[in-house]
């Protein structure tokens, strides 16, 4: 699955209270973190590529093409969303 064309990965927080009786916590906003080229299948020329196959944000975030977030509204955009914003995109897109 791709959005927009590009990789992502979802950052999920959850918070093992106790193992007995099992008491887990779920943190109800996260993160979707996305590559900043376009996704294309490894071959010999971009198989190096890092910003095409990987997520990672420290990574991306060196790309002259990652988009940063500057408030709040803008959480559905750029290459760090929200974990709200992926699910409505997924809510919207795949009903």
């Amino acid at each position: 699955m791709l959005i927009d064309n590009l990789k992502f990965d979802l950052r999920i927080y959850i918070l093992l209270y106790s193992v007995d009786p099992l008491r887990i916590y779920y943190f109800d906003e996260g993160l979707a973190r996305f590559a900043t080229e376009e996704y294309k299948m490894p071959n010999k020329k971009n198989l190096n590529n890092f910003f095409m196959h990987l997520t990672n944000y420290a990574i991306n975030a060196r790309s002259k093409k990652f988009v940063f977030n500057n408030s709040v509204e803008d959480m559905d955009k750029g290459h760090k969303r929200s974990y709200s914003s992926f699910i409505n995109h997924i809510r919207d897109n795949y009903p």
